[in-house]
């Protein structure tokens, strides 16, 4: 039978859409998705039975059946998501929300479906209960007319009033029959959910207590995580220091490296001036010899010098004698003298430097 009602008895009062889900039934803990999408979730209300039902439709698939007792607890567990138990389905179920204020008014027309159907029941209740306590009350007065028609009247009247008496009997009986059936049924009926709540009680409490002992479980593993992660992180500390030493180690081996190739560098320079000093001691020899060829040179000129020293004095004594007479030629020989003067300088200079090469050498 299609969960679906017909219109003309059941009506949707709320509808909106959401991800349904349903508690695992082997673990009861890990949530099953009932719908691959959002789908249509709707309240319908039962004018005839005055009831609630929640009912969702994927394609073809009834996935939501619930019909909502004053038992029922709608429970958000989150901004967006909310679940109740249906003991009757003998499962729980989840929905899953776009926003935060979807979910809000469906909690909320819960709360309001949920007192509605119990407003339901106990009107109920108050009818059974009215209808067997004024049907007491007819069992009880129709005995005593009956008994007062049959002392004061005659058979006539017996006759005359003690039919219209039986048959109000009768259907105050029936009408009282019926009313206790129902009643039955529906101690039956509530003992039936009852029973049902007390296992899904049981059920939960069951859930519960596993779920407790899971927490302790996961916190046990949690401490070792934590645990493990603090060791983690103090021997990654270690290694990052180790690897912080391993690049200093790269850098100095890196200076060293450079200084290496810098004395390299300077050792090859080296050898290239030592190279370069041996051919120069190699022509040392002819620089002693082209040396005492300048020395005697120098000696030489020298002597030249001192002959030119003594016609200098000559000359100057002339030009003393004739300054009078040959002014311009005083000049000329002034500057002649000049000139000397600066050749003498620079063949003293050169043998001051030939004098100073042959000692470095």
């Amino acid at each position: 039978i299609s969960p679906v009602p017909p219109y003309s008895r059941e009506q949707p009062i709320f509808t909106t859409r959401a991800h349904v889900f349903q508690i695992d039934p082997s673990t009861k803990k890990n949530w099953v998705p009932a719908s691959k999408q959002a789908v249509t979730v709707s309240y319908f209300y039962d004018s005839t039975r005055n009831s609630y039902r929640i009912i969702s439709v994927d394609g073809a698939k009834v996935i939501i059946n619930s019909t909502i007792t004053p038992n029922m607890t709608f429970t958000k567990t989150s901004q967006k998501f909310g679940q109740w138990a249906d003991s009757r389905a003998n499962t729980v179920f989840g929905l899953g929300f776009p926003s935060e204020q979807q979910l809000t008014k469906f909690a909320e027309k819960f709360q309001e479906v949920k007192e509605a159907a119990k407003l339901a029941r106990d009107r109920s209740q108050e009818k059974i209960e009215t209808s067997s306590n004024h049907s007491q009350e007819s069992g009880r007065e129709t005995p005593s007319s009956t008994r007062a028609s049959s002392v004061n009247g005659t058979d006539d009247e017996k006759a005359s009033h003690g039919g219209p008496a039986e048959a109000h009997l009768k259907s105050e009986n029936d009408k009282l029959k019926i009313a206790l059936a129902q009643s039955s049924c529906n101690v039956k009926k509530w003992e039936t959910e009852l029973q049902t709540l007390r296992e899904s009680n049981a059920r939960l409490t069951t859930a519960l207590q596993e779920s407790a002992a899971s927490i302790e479980h996961w916190k046990k593993q949690f401490s070792a995580c934590k645990e493990e992660n603090d060791q983690l992180r103090s021997k990654i500390e270690e290694l990052e220091e180790q690897c912080n030493e391993i690049n200093k180690e790269k850098e100095r081996n890196a200076q060293l490296s450079r200084r290496l190739q810098e004395l390299e560098t300077e050792l090859q320079d080296k050898e290239l001036e030592l190279e370069e000093l041996r051919k120069q001691g190699e022509i040392l020899p002819q620089l002693m010899s082209e040396c005492e060829s300048v020395s005697q040179q120098l000696q030489a000129a020298e002597k030249k010098n001192k002959d030119l020293e003594e016609k200098v004095r000559t000359l100057r004594t002339e030009v003393e004698e004739s300054k009078h007479r040959q002014t311009n030629l005083k000049t000329e020989l002034k500057n002649f003298l000049d000139v000397l003067d600066g050749k003498i300088d620079e063949l003293h200079d050169f043998r001051q430097g030939l004098s100073k090469l042959g000692v470095d050498n």
